[in-house]
């Protein structure tokens, strides 16, 4: 079982002159750095079973709350509780080093995900199988284009059973076939109780697994309801 519950969430970023983003450790180095919330004041609370769709412009957040979701960025204020296994964020081209094959990807990706390393070892050909990248599992990633990137990301976290599963525009890049592959996988997630938060443009895509919609704008929370009302309400 898996669950979100998020209460006032934010997550703020500084950027310079150039409106580039600035680390907080060298802030101190640098004059007239901005505050630019990415957040303010997440209220959600998702349930086992639930796929939720985000919904939004460019900049609205989207991104941000996948990455607070999946543990990759911390919030600056407010409560965050997630329960279950939480799988690495998903994003297209993210995630794999272009210098090593296909195997030794599905073998970090793998550990990361949350498996021991000698278990991951012995995943390496399903995930080769489920991946459907045939002998080019064995090249380097940089001979690879976006959709085969994400079946490789998308195949080496399965062992791992993720119970909350997040993806950024990760099955854009995918030919239709292996799409199916996703939706089906997302179904299974939720039929065991597990979440499925996913953000893209793509939207009919994200009506195969998500049934209820958040829509995002400037950081904030303006509407959440079943997907086709925020998808109207988006003009979409």
């Amino acid at each position: 079982m898996a669950e979100v519950n998020a209460e006032g969430v934010a997550v703020r970023f500084l950027v310079d002159r150039r409106n580039r983003l600035v680390t907080p450790g060298a802030a101190r180095f640098r004059r007239r750095c901005a505050e630019v919330w990415g957040l303010r004041g997440i209220d959600l609370s998702i349930g086992p079973g639930e796929g939720v769709a985000l919904v939004g412009p460019s900049g609205a957040g989207k991104t941000t709350l996948l990455r607070v979701l999946a543990g990759v960025l911390p919030p600056d204020a407010g409560r965050l509780e997630v329960a279950g296994r939480v799988g690495p964020l998903l994003s297209v081209g993210a995630g794999v080093l272009a210098q090593l094959s296909g195997r030794e990807n599905a073998l970090l990706l793998a550990v990361l995900a949350g498996l021991p390393r000698s278990l991951a070892r012995d995943t390496l050909g399903r995930i080769g199988e489920r991946s459907g990248l045939g002998a080019a599992f064995e090249r380097p990633v940089a001979s690879y284009s976006l959709g085969m990137r994400a079946r490789l990301s998308f195949a080496s976290i399965e062992p791992a059973a993720p119970t909350l599963l997040v993806l950024d525009e990760v099955h854009e890049a995918l030919d239709h076939e292996y799409r199916d592959v996703l939706a089906a996988r997302a179904h299974q997630i939720l039929e065991n109780g597990g979440i499925v938060v996913a953000a893209g443009h793509d939207h009919g895509v994200l009506e195969r697994f998500c049934s209820r919609g958040v829509l995002l704008d400037r950081g904030s929370v303006v509407m959440d309801a079943p997907l086709p009302d925020v998808l109207s309400r988006y003009g979409y």
